[in-house]
Parts: structure tokens; C-alpha cells; sequence
């Protein structure tokens, strides 16, 4: 994946929070408590609890002035990963501003170790997200170490995209509605708890087949395509399962097997159409 060199980035739609930490007594996990917000999760279903309720955090302010400094065209996105990952987040929201009636522009926040967001504080350890009390996205950038290490995926820069392709999905379907149609049914093969994943998914794969045309990236290769693939099947809760259990429990799942995050992302690779996304309008997971 390779930018045009000349393309003027905005990385005003990327705050830094790195090093400044969340403090406040942050709590992660899966159970569920008296107080609690669901973050649309892009990758690995956990739960926030909001520690007192969102009025009582204050959020963090990031900061983009060394982003604005260091990040300026598609060439800064060519050398740097920060910059590629600004360069990405302008290529997505360009793409859904000119694809969607009223869409609108939602911030990337990098972080590192925890913060607090409008869904409560957050730790690294819930990977990537997006959070749709405040309409944000969330990352630690050390993430996609992980990637590699613990899920067994490639890498590699499309991989990464594909991560923030796949939580900008998720904000679509906040201002679609989308999300409203999961209710309790959160957990099971076609759930649709599962049916919201894989529509990201396809959505992921619908800009990756128009990216070129939004102006910032200058070529996507096949084994880029490649490589979005294999890391949309690393983070198939089988694959997931199975590497941390031993075993596969289908009636728990909440995002979808790795051959369905692959075939909807092709999907939407292949139609470069968003209408051909509606995983709730099919049996065919």
C-alpha cells in the first residue's frame, strides 16, 4: 500500500493521547455490572464498564500538534506508520463523506496503556474499538504487535488499514442505525452481534476497493488485499478460540468464524458497494 506522495494529509482527524494514561481506576473485561456501557467492539468482543457512570470521567485531551508537524503529505505516510495510519483514517472518512448522506467525520485516538472515553475507561488490552457514546475511535498502536505475536497474523501496512477501515464501518452503522438492531442478541454463529462484525467487515472491504479513488493512496496490491485477508481470519473467534482454549464453542461467538470475516470482506471488496453489506438480510454468514 503506497500513498501519493502529494496528498495533503489532515491530521486533525487524529488525536495523540499516547503517555498521557487514563488513571481513574480503569476496569476492563467481560462481565457484566450494574453500570455499563457496550462498546461496539471491532475485534475482540469485550466489554467496558464504565467505572461511576460517564458523567463523573472526564475525557482526555489528545493533542495532534506533532502529528500536524510530522505528518503533512502521502510521502510522511510512505515512512512513517503514525502517518500512515493518519493517511488511512483520511482515505475512509473521505471515501464514507462522499458515499453517505450526513455523514460525519469521527476522530482516531491513539493511546497508550488506558484511557477514558464516553463508554468508561479503556486499556490496551481491549484492542481496537469504537465507542459510539462519543463517536470516537480508539487504539493503541501496539495493537498491531499483537497482531502478529498473539493471533498469528502477517502484518504488514493493508492489515493495519484494514483494522481502521473495519472501526470507521462501525461508526457508518451508529449513524445508520445498525447497531440498534443487535438488542440482546449478542452472543451465538448468527447472532447479530455477529452479523454487526462482519457487516464492518464488508464495509472494511467496500473503501478497500474505492481507496485509490479518494485521492490519498496511490496503489493497493494484490498481497496487500492478502494481507487484510489474513488478518481478518487471525481474528476469527475459531481462530481465537482455539488458540487460547484448545477448543471451539460456536454458541459463544460474537464476532465470526475466520472464513466469514474473510468472505464479507471480500464482499465488499469485490462489489465496492455498500449495499451489498446487509448481513442482517441473510442467512448466508
Amino acid at each position: 500500500m503506497r500513498f501519493r506522495p502529494g496528498a495533503k494529509l489532515d491530521a486533525g482527524q487524529v488525536q495523540d493521547r499516547r503517555g498521557m494514561g487514563g488513571g481513574r481506576g480503569v476496569a476492563v473485561g467481560g462481565g457484566v455490572g450494574t453500570i455499563l456501557v457496550v462498546v461496539v467492539m471491532a475485534l475482540l468482543g469485550v466489554n467496558v464498564p464504565v467505572v461511576g457512570g460517564t458523567d463523573s470521567l472526564p475525557l482526555d485531551s489528545g493533542s495532534n500538534e506533532q502529528l500536524s508537524a510530522s505528518c503533512r503529505t502521502g510521502a510522511d505516510a510512505n515512512q512513517n506508520e503514525d502517518c500512515r495510519i493518519v493517511g488511512v483514517v483520511n482515505s475512509v472518512q473521505a471515501y464514507w463523506t462522499d458515499n453517505l448522506g450526513g455523514y460525519r467525520q469521527a476522530p482516531t485516538n491513539f493511546f497508550s496503556g488506558s484511557t477514558q472515553t464516553g463508554c468508561g475507561g479503556a486499556t490496551s488490552a481491549v484492542g481496537p474499538f469504537y465507542c459510539p457514546a462519543d463517536q470516537q475511535i480508539y487504539i493503541d498502536l501496539s495493537f498491531y504487535d499483537d497482531l502478529r505475536s498473539r493471533f498469528g497474523a502477517r502484518g504488514g501496512p493493508f492489515a493495519e488499514a484494514y483494522v481502521i477501515a473495519h472501526e470507521y464501518g462501525h461508526h457508518v452503522q451508529h449513524l445508520l442505525g445498525a447497531d440498534e438492531r443487535v438488542g440482546n442478541d449478542r452472543e451465538g454463529e448468527t447472532s447479530g452481534s455477529v452479523r454487526l462484525e462482519l457487516q464492518a467487515d464488508c464495509y472494511a472491504g467496500v473503501w478497500a476497493a474505492n481507496a485509490v479513488e479518494t485521492g490519498f493512496i496511490e496503489e493497493l496490491t494484490q498481497q496487500d488485499i492478502a494481507d487484510g485477508l489474513d488478518a481478518a481470519a487471525a481474528v476469527g473467534d475459531d481462530r481465537i478460540q482455539q488458540r487460547s482454549t484448545g477448543r471451539v464453542d460456536r454458541e459463544s461467538w460474537t464476532h465470526g468464524s475466520a472464513a466469514s470475516r474473510q468472505k464479507w470482506f471480500n464482499t465488499g471488496y469485490r462489489a465496492g458497494d455498500p449495499r451489498r453489506c446487509d448481513t442482517f438480510a441473510t442467512n448466508d454468514l
